[in-house]
């Protein structure tokens, strides 16, 4: 029973309005309870104890007197003085002598001793009663003395017990006033926590509901609220950035995935019908030396495919594999030369690479790699001409150029062309045996060393990369400055 009642007043899921009321209203609910038990039972039985006191005080000193006075009618005296300035009501019944008197002077009793107090009054000892008296509440103290003299002080209900219930009665109705307003206070409280609460809660479901563009706003002046929507805000662009970065990446994946596919299916094909060519019976030697050429430029190209797309995968995943040193240039660029002069020489293309010595600082093996693409990228897309690789010093870098005067490529393929898969002219290159990643690892190796890979080009006239490298000077060449 009682944890149905919890439950009930304290339920396992509500709003934080609710919350906040019934938290307030609790604690103030405790407060006024503990204010009003105090005002009920303790304050009233303190001011009976120290009105008790009171009385036992005064009739303390009434006794005193009249036990220090021997002649009655001075006894007499002092019972009329004590009764008209005290607002006492004084009774001594001493032996057959009785003397009852308030302020108005003598009153005549014939019931006197019957009265509850007098009749009880049989020791030293002092007692204290009430009870009422012609609809008035009358306290008395009675006691008897060592000569045997009864003793009995009474006095009207004083003005004070009066206030007392009045003040308790206005505090009762303040306190319910204030839990009212405590509880009205709550509310008005507790709609500006929750009214930003609940805008923030509105917009994350909206958010959460892939509603990416909506933005979180809350009408308050809290210093709090307006960070916290601040901060989901910055939090939602940035998850829209990486939600769209993946999903690009993932339409990347697909068409790489599509792209590989295709890639690797055409040269296993192809393997695979030369080699059925090669079973065949009654091949002679010439046909099957064909075929079995053919297979192999197949797997060359296979193997070629596969060690760019590591190549590239290592690029992209493997910062490390990037060491950079101090080297010179131009001895690069001869051994570039030696490895292109052949391919170039077949078609007739005059390869230079006529240079100045420089030094840079990048990793010598991946830019021997850019530079072995590009050379052979342009080599294999010119018919005839030149092909230039030069290079020139620019305040702290050194700007590499490869230049061709050989077809050129059309404006709509420039921004295509680093991509992985992408070419110009898919025949041709097929034919040559490129693997359509060359471009993209230059890309991946030159953006490991923090730089960029440039182009333009002039159908027709001939095409130009370029990129930049750190410039390290050397010993040498200050020496001689």
């Amino acid at each position: 029973m009682l944890e149905r009642l919890v439950e009930r007043l304290f339920p396992s899921r509500a709003s934080t309005q609710t919350w906040m009321i019934l938290t307030l209203l609790l604690v103030v609910g405790i407060a006024v309870a503990a204010v009003g038990l105090y005002i009920t039972f303790v304050l009233r039985s303190e001011v009976q104890i120290a009105y008790q006191q009171t009385m036992l005080q005064q009739i303390s000193r009434v006794t005193a007197i009249l036990e220090s006075e021997q002649d009655p009618a001075r006894k007499l005296d002092h019972i009329q003085t004590m009764t008209r300035f005290g607002d006492l009501r004084i009774t001594v019944v001493e032996g057959q002598t009785v003397v009852d008197m308030d302020r108005g002077g003598q009153r005549e009793n014939d019931d006197l001793m019957d009265e509850p107090e007098m009749a009880s009054a049989d020791g030293p000892a002092f007692q204290f009663t009430q009870r009422e008296v012609a609809g008035q509440t009358i306290y008395f103290t009675t006691t008897r003395t060592p000569s045997g003299t009864l003793i009995r002080v009474a006095q009207p209900r004083p003005p004070l017990f009066g206030l007392i219930g009045r003040l308790q009665f206005t505090l009762i109705v303040a306190m319910i006033m204030a839990l009212l307003l405590a509880v009205f206070g709550s509310w008005i409280a507790a709609q500006r926590v929750t009214q930003p609460l609940v805008a923030i809660r509105n917009s994350a479901a909206a958010i959460s509901e892939g509603k990416l563009e909506e933005e979180i706003f809350v009408d308050s002046r809290a210093a709090e609220f307006q960070d916290l929507a601040k901060s989901l805000n910055l939090m939602s662009d940035t998850f829209k950035e990486k939600i769209d970065e993946l999903q690009k990446m993932a339409a990347l994946q697909n068409e790489f995935i599509g792209n590989v596919s295709h890639e690797v299916r055409n040269p296993i094909f192809a393997v695979g019908g030369y080699l059925e060519a090669l079973a065949s019976d009654g091949l002679d030697a010439q046909k099957r030396k064909f075929y079995a050429e053919k297979g192999l430029t197949n797997l060359e190209r296979l193997n070629n495919l596969f060690s760019d797309l590591i190549e590239i995968a290592r690029l992209e995943y493997r910062e490390d594999l990037i060491k950079p040193t101090v080297f010179e240039l131009s001895e690069l660029l001869d051994e570039v030369y030696e490895i292109e002069k052949s391919r170039a020489a077949e078609k007739g293309i005059d390869l230079v690479v006529e240079n100045p010595v420089v030094h840079v600082r990048a990793d010598r093996a991946r830019i021997r790699q850019v530079l072995i693409n590009l050379t052979d990228n342009a080599v294999a897309y010119s018919d005839e001409g030149t092909v230039r690789c030069r290079y020139r010093r620019h305040l702290d870098k050194v700007r590499v150029e490869v230049v061709d005067n050989g077809r050129g490529i059309p404006e709509e393929h420039l921004e295509h062309i680093f991509e992985r898969f992408h070419r110009v002219d898919p025949d041709r290159s097929r034919k040559s045996g490129g693997t359509g990643l060359g471009l993209s690892i230059v890309k991946q190796i030159l953006a490991a060393h923090g730089e960029n890979i440039h182009v333009e080009s002039t159908v027709g006239r001939g095409t130009r990369f370029w990129f930049e490298l750190a410039y390290e000077a050397s010993e040498d060449a200050e020496a001689n400055a």
